[in-house]
């Protein structure tokens, strides 16, 4: 009984939201007045649409390219802040971008890049004639994906960095004394003993990664349009085709493209889990 309450608020914010997109999903629909039923009509439409193409890569560039780079950084900064004097402090700076929405941090970064911004100030300073534009063509796809680096990586430097704080001491004793190198006590000790929950942060990040939306939304500058398509993600897909202007597709196509996010978490989500399981299992 005492469950009842919280689990009727979650049927009605989470479970009967999804089941109406899923019906959605499988209709033509402008957003009001009646559906029309057109089976799978939607997918096929959606899974034709090259503007779906796009947005799928660059969902998976953010999921597995812009994800590696992040936990790298974090594993990195995790182990060079890891005997650091005053490690509390760098590690609160390193954390500070995460603080911040990520709209802010999209719009701060869009200032630091922009082509009379901090960043082409500083090469000029160092002798740069023709510093690139950051925010044109050739180069705004880079820029973005550095700053969904520069947002993410401090989130789970700080976790890595709780995780390391627990392994036990004498691990480390135990490998000095069996001769190990850095390296293999990273290799064989830490590692390891962080997969649990660097599995977590796993589950994070593909959650995260898939409903990246509005720090690409911000790039698209205060003219209301949509940012260029190469950095459409699912979410700014779905955005685009219920409620562009020029959107043909309508609320249907826009409800497909929910459920495949939806649908990707999930075996997104059970893949790792089951990985985690298999480790954790064999380790320990």
């Amino acid at each position: 009984m005492f469950v009842v309450p919280a689990l009727a608020v979650y049927v009605l914010v989470v479970i009967a939201p999804t089941l109406l997109t899923v019906w959605i999903s499988f209709h033509r629909w402008a957003g009001a007045g009646p559906m029309e039923y057109v089976g799978i009509g939607n997918y096929r439409f959606m899974l034709r649409d090259p503007a779906f193409h796009r947005s799928f890569v660059t969902t998976m560039v953010i999921l597995f390219v812009v994800g590696a780079i992040t936990f790298t950084v974090a594993f990195v900064l995790t182990m060079l802040l890891q005997d650091m004097a005053g490690r509390r402090f760098v590690r609160a700076v390193v954390f500070f971008p995460s603080l911040l929405p990520g709209l802010v941090i999209a719009i701060l970064w869009g200032f630091l890049f922009d082509p009379q911004g901090l960043v082409n100030h500083v090469l000029t300073l160092l002798g740069v004639d023709e510093p690139p534009l950051w925010l044109g063509a050739d180069h705004l796809f880079s820029t973005v994906m550095a700053g969904k680096v520069w947002l993410s990586a401090g989130t789970y430097t700080v976790i890595f960095m709780a995780a390391a704080d627990r392994i036990p001491r004498y691990f480390y004793e135990a490998a000095d004394l069996d001769g190990a190198s850095a390296v293999q006590r990273f290799r064989h000790v830490t590692v390891p003993l962080m997969s649990g929950v660097a599995g977590v942060c796993a589950v994070l990040w593909s959650i995260s990664a898939l409903k990246s939306f509005e720090f690409m939304l911000a790039f698209a500058g205060a003219t209301g349009q949509l940012p260029p398509v190469s950095l459409w993600t699912f979410p700014l897909y779905s955005y685009a085709t219920a409620f562009a202007a020029d959107a043909a597709a309508g609320f249907g196509v826009a409800s497909a493209a929910a459920v495949m996010t939806l649908a990707l978490s999930l075996v997104l989500t059970i893949l790792v889990r089951r990985v985690l399981a298999e480790r954790t299992h064999v380790e320990y």
